[in-house]
Formats: C-alpha cells, sequence, structure tokens
C-alpha cells in the first residue's frame, strides 16, 4: 500500500488504553485471557468437528468456517494491542494499519456473512426438512462458505483502497486500539472521504439487508418450533437459534453504530466500547454458544478427548497419521 499524495505519514499512534505502567499490565493480561479463549475455544470446535465424521454435516461444516474466521478477525486486533500495552508503545505502521483494516474487515464481514448462510441452514433444517439434502447437499455448502469468504475479501479490498488513497492532514493519532475506518476518515482533510463514506453506507445497507434475512428466517424458525409436538424437540430447537440470533444482532447494531453515527456523539469511551462489542466479544463468546448448548457436540469434545488422552489405541481414522 502507497502513501497517499502529499501525506508524509508513516505511522499511526493507536489509542493508549491506560496511562500507568500497572494499568497497561493490566490492559495485556485481560487481553491475553480472552485471547487464549478465544483461540482455546475456537480451536476445539475446529478439532473437534475435523475428527469426528459425525460431525460432517452442513450445521458444522459452517460452524468449521466461523471459528475460523473468529480466529482471524480476534488475531488481527488483539495481539498488537497486547504487545503495544506490554512495550509501552502506541505505534502500528502505515501498512500495518492498512493490512489490520484490510484483514479485520475480510474476517468480520465474512463471518457476518456465514451467520446469514447458518441461518438459512436452521430453517431449511426445522422448516423444509424433507428438502435439506437437496438444497443443501456437499456442493451447495462449499459455494455458500466461498460466496461467505469471497465477499469478506471484496468489501475489504473497496474500503481499504478508498480509505488510504485519501490525503490525511489532521494528525495520525488513531482513537481506538486498533485500526479502524472511522477513525482514520476523522483524519482525512480531502472532500474525498465523502466516497469511503458512501461504500461504506452501501456496506451498511448490505449488513441491514442480511440482518432482515437472519429476522425473517428465524420467524419462520420459531413458528415451525410452536408448532413442535414434544416440549424437548423445542427446547433443541431454541437452544441452538436463539443464542445465534443473539450474537447477530450484537454484531449488527454495535458494527453498524460505531460506523455511522455522526461525530457530534463520538467519544473514545463509546468508541472503545463498541469496537470491543463487535470486535473481540462474538469471537471469544461464539465457542460457547454453539458448544455448551449443543448436547451433539459436548458427546463429540468428550470422545476427542477420549481418544486423545486415554483410548490411543482405538482412534478414529481421522486422527491417524
Amino acid at each position: 500500500m502507497h502513501l497517499s499524495k502529499g501525506s508524509s505519514i508513516t505511522e499511526f499512534l493507536l489509542l493508549a488504553l491506560a496511562d500507568t505502567r500497572e494499568l497497561q499490565l493490566l490492559h495485556f493480561w485481560l487481553f491475553l485471557g480472552i485471547y487464549l479463549a478465544a483461540l482455546l475455544g475456537n480451536g476445539l470446535i475446529i478439532t473437534t468437528i475435523a475428527c469426528d465424521h459425525h460431525l460432517h454435516t452442513p450445521m458444522y461444516f459452517f460452524l468449521l468456517n466461523l471459528s475460523l474466521l473468529d480466529l482471524g478477525s480476534i488475531s488481527t486486533t488483539l495481539p498488537k494491542s497486547m504487545a503495544n500495552s506490554l512495550w509501552d508503545t502506541r505505534a502500528i505502521s502505515y501498512g500495518g494499519c492498512a493490512a489490520q483494516i484490510f484483514f479485520f474487515l475480510f474476517f468480520i464481514v465474512g463471518e457476518y456473512c456465514l451467520l446469514t448462510v447458518m441461518s438459512y441452514d436452521r430453517y431449511v433444517a426445522i422448516c423444509k426438512p424433507l428438502h435439506y439434502g437437496t438444497l443443501l447437499g456437499s456442493r451447495a455448502c462449499v459455494h455458500m462458505a466461498a460466496a461467505a469468504w469471497g465477499s469478506g475479501f471484496l468489501n475489504a479490498l473497496l474500503h481499504v483502497a478508498n480509505t488510504f488513497s485519501l490525503l490525511l492532514c489532521q494528525g495520525n493519532a488513531v482513537d481506538q486500539f486498533f485500526c479502524e475506518i472511522p477513525q482514520i476518515l476523522k483524519l482525512s482533510c480531502s472532500e474525498s472521504y465523502l466516497r469511503e463514506v458512501g461504500a461504506t453506507v452501501v456496506s451498511v445497507f448490505f449488513g441491514f439487508g442480511c440482518f432482515v434475512f437472519i429476522v425473517l428466517s428465524y420467524v419462520q424458525i420459531f413458528r415451525a418450533v410452536l408448532r413442535i409436538p414434544s416440549e424437548q424437540g423445542r427446547h433443541k430447537a431454541f437452544s441452538t437459534c436463539l443464542p445465534h440470533l443473539v450474537v447477530v444482532s450484537l454484531l449488527t447494531s454495535t458494527g453498524i453504530f460505531a460506523y455511522v453515527k455522526p461525530p457530534s456523539i463520538s467519544s473514545p469511551s463509546l468508541d472503545l466500547v463498541l469496537a470491543v462489542l463487535y470486535s473481540v466479544v462474538p469471537p471469544a463468546v461464539n465457542p460457547l454458544i454453539y458448544s455448551v448448548r449443543n448436547q451433539e457436540f459436548k458427546n463429540a469434545i468428550r470422545k476427542v478427548f477420549a481418544w486423545m488422552f486415554f483410548n490411543t489405541d482405538k482412534l478414529p481414522n481421522s486422527l491417524h497419521k
């Protein structure tokens, strides 16, 4: 990524989350704990799904992709912030900032598209079970997952190209713990930033459209679930669908608000809370939501642990070298 014409910025200064050494180290340990929990949880999901052939179904295929995207998004933001706190610095290079924005948007938009696909998967499974094998065959699942990853890539490319072609003359201090487009736009001094605002508005409409699709899918799901005669069946359907809807709502509301809120109500503390809610919380809590409340998945985890630690002579084929 080249410097915009006339710009002499070679690095940006990220938000300092603490002004004393003790608080900096507290911030480091707090983020490290969240990061390790996300790595462990998502890593466990990926390993379990890959190793247990009973989980080689569309729902778990999408969940595996979601965990990969979660690992990518949280690994883009937290490690740099943790390193800055540990070494008592705020700097991130110009290229590093562009890369951080690109990869974060790539993973977070891909995740949002995948959550939309997952709502469609649940809709077909519950409302059209007889057509499940036809509508969600292996080829269709691969195409949908690829479309989610591809949407994230194209979205990231568009925004980074727009944002980093701007002339920046309002300093180099970014009021966030990672490089974020709204914060970079604040440093712009040219009217051309309106082009990136336009691209952001298009992305927001796309995100809202996905959200409407997800909500409509769940309305149909809940109507079908309420007709299920057994209470156990209703509980199982609700336990997999409600948490999904909560995560999607959190991601949508905080992400859209962070990107389109007027500057008049912007403040460092509000921006920080919004960023944590849409960039840190979903990757950390998704493994809990999709595994702890899912008995089939808990059984699979137990089997994998049993194979790994107690029964190495009876490893499944997929665990043999």
